[in-house]
């Protein structure tokens, strides 16, 4: 099990449940845009919010934010030791840097001694673009220069006193980081930041996410997850929440929906999304059944909470595989909906 990192009062590792994050493409200091995407994404399930910080107006924006959100915030530094320390001034909950462009061991001294004084974490965030270059020519570009690559900078700030650590090894190519995390998570407790790196628009990103976080999170790896996404951040965490969800590590709602055959004769496809758009928001586990006919609808989805399935002149509704009633095709949208919520209830 990995350790238990606190990042402000949400915590990441120790068998926490896995935290979703996001970034935002919006500097941090402009304080009313980032509070409103900030407690529209809280809405859909965030836990930690990241922001890259580009001059000393970012750094000292961060408590405000914080204040009016009540969301951990992460401060993404490059290059600029003295931004970090700022943001950490600033109060950022966690930092994100790689050691190895923020100058040599006197600057990473001084940033160590800032996240010390104001006991908050760090994340080491490695990818294919910053592998350092002794391992990039010993091992070439693989999992092994990319994970010892981040185990290297995590030694520099354990070599001046840092114990609440992060890591991430991100590639944009899914095999590699699935293998460079793990192995990553077999040379370190740290707790794990996993995703996919520029995975691309969303419905392509959103595949190559599911892949990667949901393999890792299958064997036990990985304690906070971001899915990077060329998309609005609203649909980073609404994936995120969906791939925990079909987990069975996240409390929402799973729809198993058919494809339909030739036997369908309703509008099945169609009503699934009305069904998905219904329950998007809701944050309580529950199966929701949407099937194309009653041939085999309630007995494959038997173990749904509540299902409903096409007939010749309208459609059933089951319980459990159990038929509870029938329902004429203008009635269906209200009496199903009626029964989820009967199951909310």
């Amino acid at each position: 099990m990995s350790k238990k990192v606190f990042i402000g009062n949400v915590a990441i590792g120790g068998g926490e449940r896995i935290k979703i994050q996001s970034m935002s493409t919006s500097k941090i200091s402009d304080i009313d845009k980032v509070v409103e995407e900030c407690l529209l994404l809280k809405e859909e399930g965030l836990d930690i919010m990241r922001f890259s910080v580009l001059d000393e107006l970012d750094a000292r924006s961060f408590r405000i934010v914080k204040e009016k959100t009540k969301i951990p915030l992460v401060a993404d530094i490059h290059f600029d030791y003295r931004l970090a320390i700022k943001a950490i001034e600033g109060g950022a909950d966690k930092i994100r840097i790689n050691p190895g462009n923020i100058g040599g061991e006197k600057n990473i001294k001084a940033v160590a001694d800032a996240l010390k004084s104001a006991s908050i974490p760090v994340r080491v965030g490695a990818n294919t673009g910053s592998i350092e270059k002794e391992f990039l020519s010993k091992y070439g570009k693989s999992e092994v220069s990319l994970g010892e690559s981040a185990l290297k900078n995590v030694s520099i700030l354990e070599k001046h006193g840092v114990k609440d650590i992060v890591i991430s090894v991100k590639a944009s190519d899914v095999d590699l980081a699935v293998k460079a995390y793990e192995y990553v998570a077999s040379k370190t407790d740290y707790p794990l930041h996993i995703g996919i790196t520029e995975a691309g628009t969303e419905y392509n990103g959103v595949i190559k996410n599911a892949i990667g976080i949901g393999s890792l999170l299958l064997k036990g790896i990985g304690d906070t997850i971001r899915v990077s996404l060329s998309a609005d951040t609203v649909r980073e965490v609404i994936a995120g929440r969906s791939i925990l969800t079909a987990l069975n590590l996240y409390d929402g709602v799973k729809i198993i929906a058919c494809p339909t055959c030739g036997r369908c004769e309703w509008e099945c496809m169609a009503f699934a999304k009305k069904v998905e758009d219904y329950t998007a928001k809701i944050k309580k586990p529950l199966k929701i059944a949407v099937m194309g006919c009653v041939v085999n609808g309630p007995g494959e989805a038997k173990d749904a909470d509540v299902g409903i399935a096409g007939a010749k002149d309208g459609c059933v509704i089951f319980r459990k595989g159990e038929i509870i009633k029938k329902v004429s095709k203008e009635d269906i949208e209200i009496e199903f909906f009626k029964e989820i919520d009967r199951c909310l209830q």
